[in-house]
């Protein structure tokens, strides 16, 4: 079996490949009876020669290969049919402006199996880029404080060679007391965590957080069912929760009232509560005033998200009385970060944490019979057809939804 590793054709240009150079060297080694082999790019943050140096072939023509492997989706053109394709297809929230890649691969029979979709029995993600859209995205928000409120001035990511230089980075400032809330408790907000953890941020409890005021900055890690809560005052599972939030109001004006800078980093999914709304953002009470929203869903869950920003203006406002945007640093302005390709701005470290759960959890199931299942969860479409776990995807190709 080959597989290839393709070339990033979407705009803007992602630098992220899912192996660096040395991680496909240990696929290799750990699997002699696959070939591996690379299509040319320019814009790759691991050069041609750097694989080639390793002995692998790079060319300009991978069609011959069976498993085409790359990171952002493939543009319809250069699809290829009847191959095994490992990609983002940002299709499986039925987002209407894919609902044509979706039907292309149909179409060309092509057998895709989505990096969302890799999943444990559970249902929980094996691997992506979380833990870099956390790093980055709290990272962001820190800089975006500094840049607002004239205290200091960090560099943007993208100028940093490594994780290793952003950190560097943040020695060099000092913060003023506030209160920090982050959500989530998945990859993502154990990223941020990472960035707060490093700059000495103290974590307190839920009820210190909620209930006392400090000296020095500090942080909660708050989990759905802290800032969710059930409808009939019964106790909440986190685990029904994500299955059915039917039943759920939101809990958040608490935390709103406490807070001042917000990171999101939280998955949201259909149906739930959202966690503030844009009458909630008007109450006077309501103190966040920075919000790093990693999760980025627009018009969603955090009401101050009105678009995406971009990794080159990475910053905007947000007037709660107006609900209109404003400049990120205008007066009385809630400062959002909502870069939605966060990772992209760390591509060195984010390819080789990628690889390296991507080598321990899918290329073994091409060789052990897919003994966990990996590859039968993760398949979206066979033959033509949606499979039976995507079923739910038919309204959408059809128009319908």
């Amino acid at each position: 079996m080959t597989f290839a590793i393709i070339k990033e054709r979407k705009n803007p240009p992602d630098r992220r490949v899912v192996f660096s150079p040395q991680h496909l060297a240990e696929a290799r080694t750990q699997f002699p009876k696959a070939t591996f082999i690379v299509e040319a790019s320019d814009i790759r943050i691991f050069p041609d020669d750097a694989y080639s140096a390793l002995g692998f072939e790079v060319l300009d023509d991978v069609s011959h290969a069976d498993v085409m492997i790359g990171v952002k989706e493939v543009p319809i053109e250069h699809l290829i049919p009847n191959k095994k394709y490992f990609y983002f297809s940002h299709t499986i929230k039925k987002q209407p402006y894919n609902r044509k890649l979706l039907l292309a691969m149909l179409e060309k029979n092509i057998e895709m199996f989505d990096h969302e979709t890799i999943v444990k029995k559970s249902g929980a993600r094996l691997i992506g880029f979380g833990r870099y859209a956390g790093l980055v995205g709290a990272y962001n928000g820190f800089r975006a404080l500094g840049l607002r409120d004239k205290l200091f001035n960090l560099p943007k990511v993208e100028t940093l060679a490594d994780l290793n230089e952003v950190k560097t980075e943040l020695d060099k400032i000092t913060l003023p007391k506030m209160k920090i809330l982050l959500t989530g408790t998945g990859k993502v907000a154990y990223g941020a965590k990472e960035i707060l953890d490093h700059l000495g941020i103290k974590q307190i409890s839920d009820a210190l957080y909620l209930t006392a005021q400090f000296t020095e900055p500090v942080y909660v890690m708050a989990d759905v069912m802290e800032y969710a809560k059930r409808v009939d005052g019964k106790v909440g599972d986190k685990y029904k929760f994500y299955k059915d939030p039917s039943g759920y109001k939101s809990n958040f004006m608490p935390y709103a009232k406490e807070t001042d800078y917000f990171i999101a980093g939280h998955f949201y999914g259909n149906n739930a509560p959202y966690l503030f709304t844009r009458e909630d953002a008007k109450h006077p009470d309501f103190r966040i005033n920075l919000v790093a929203d990693i999760s980025c869903d627009i018009d969603g869950p955090v009401a101050s998200t009105i678009r995406p920003s971009t990794i080159a203006d990475p910053f905007y406002g947000y007037d709660a009385k107006t609900e209109k945007e404003v400049a990120f640093n205008a007066k009385n302005a809630i400062t959002v970060m909502a870069v939605d390709n966060l990772p992209c701005e760390l591509p060195k470290d984010a390819s080789e944490g990628f690889g390296e759960t991507f080598l321990e959890h899918v290329i073994p199931a091409f060789f052990n019979n897919d003994a966990n299942e990996i590859l039968k969860r993760a398949q979206m479409t066979e033959g033509g057809q949606l499979t039976k776990r995507f079923s739910y995807l038919q309204d959408y190709i059809d128009g319908e939804s």
